[in-house]
């Protein structure tokens, strides 16, 4: 194992005790600094990105059930301090340059919700210079979503109508944002009208408020002539892919990203066969465990258009480390816009 320099024997970490609503259940515990495993990273946590999977965690319904007590956050950026054994060889079997003590880096794994974290190397990636760890925290889940749905799974091209429901969250603004950079035209579907501004800094040519317009539908069909949307991002479920079915184009893609909503709506075959669309289920940690030579490369078009200033997280809110059960518990009441970022310790130089 190599490392940088001693590390603290303690360190301040938030722990789910039991299951109920994140303000209820977190507390913060004295743990020890955790040394890394065969294939693991050591990072000094930077910051941690809020995902509405901890709110699930907190809750007890997420896919996963850790046993309690145990450390939530799922994606952080972080500077790493001690390296695993086999993490050197790895790298070079693959033909990667291996992480070194004193790299900045992003990843995702449950459990980084503390002032130092344990991730697989090969889960991790190295964080863009041109972003601060404020919005590199979020550079992860959001936008690897987004882009294996628009791009490997919707092979979305340039001058196509995108459509993407709930554009004002994490990975919503991610999507708009790909979407532009993809040269699409943008249509983004938003819950009020206090997030339309968001939609629209992200950059949707049009935005519309589903509390204002009743039959979204009807409105995507008038924008494009009665063509409808080429490719339609959906993280939301429900009723809102049930109406989507009405405004999708010949030989549209439907890509199902997750039920925000909480109701699964059933796929139509029948439908799908008369008016010729595709519906495309996308979960993204499959890659990871399949492809990850796809995730890399991902990433690596990301930051290249990250440097670029063609995507940069939308950061919602940022609160200190002490606050983060409020930030969760604010997450989980659904009137949050792009991300919520615990900033964990001063920004690590890149």
């Amino acid at each position: 194992m190599s490392e940088r320099m001693p590390r603290p024997e303690t360190m301040r970490a938030w722990r789910v005790v039991r299951h109920g609503e994140p303000t209820d259940v977190l507390e913060q515990h004295e743990v020890a600094v955790p040394a890394p495993g065969t294939g693991e990273l050591l990072l000094r946590t930077g910051a941690v990105a809020v995902n509405f999977p901890d709110v699930l965690l907190c809750r007890g319904e997420y896919q996963v059930r850790p046993e309690l007590p145990f450390v939530p956050g799922i994606e952080l950026v972080g500077e790493v301090v001690a390296v695993g054994d086999g993490v050197a060889a790895s790298a070079a079997s693959a033909g990667l340059r291996p992480f070194e003590p004193g790299d900045r880096v992003v990843a995702s794994r449950i459990g980084v919700l503390s002032e130092y974290a344990i991730v697989e190397a090969d889960a991790a990636h190295l964080a863009p210079a041109s972003l601060d760890d404020v919005h590199a925290a979020g550079l992860v889940i959001a936008y690897q979503t987004a882009w294996f749905g628009l791009h490997r799974r919707a092979a979305l091209q340039p001058g196509e109508t995108l459509l993407v429901h709930a554009a004002a969250g994490g990975v919503g603004t991610a999507a708009v944002q790909l979407g532009v950079a993809a040269g699409a035209r943008v249509i983004a579907v938003v819950g009020s009208a206090a997030k339309a501004e968001t939609a629209r800094a992200a950059g949707a040519e049009t935005v519309i408020v589903r509390a204002e317009q009743e039959d979204f539908a009807a409105v995507v069909n008038e924008l494009t002539d009665g063509r409808g949307a080429d490719v339609v991002f959906d993280p939301v479920g429900g009723d809102a892919f049930t109406r989507t079915t009405k405004c999708i184009a010949f030989e549209g893609r439907i890509v199902v990203v997750g039920f925000a909503s909480g109701d699964v709506a059933p796929v139509r075959a029948n439908h799908a066969l008369v008016k010729n669309y595709s519906v495309l289920g996308l979960h993204w940690a499959l890659y990871q465990q399949r492809r990850p030579e796809l995730v890399r490369e991902a990433h690596a078009e990301l930051v290249r258009l990250a440097d670029a200033g063609a995507i940069t997280p939308v950061v919602g809110g940022i609160v200190e480390f002490d606050q983060a059960p409020a930030a969760i518990q604010e997450l989980a009441g659904g009137a949050t816009v792009g991300r919520l970022v615990v900033r964990v310790a001063d920004a690590v130089a890149s």
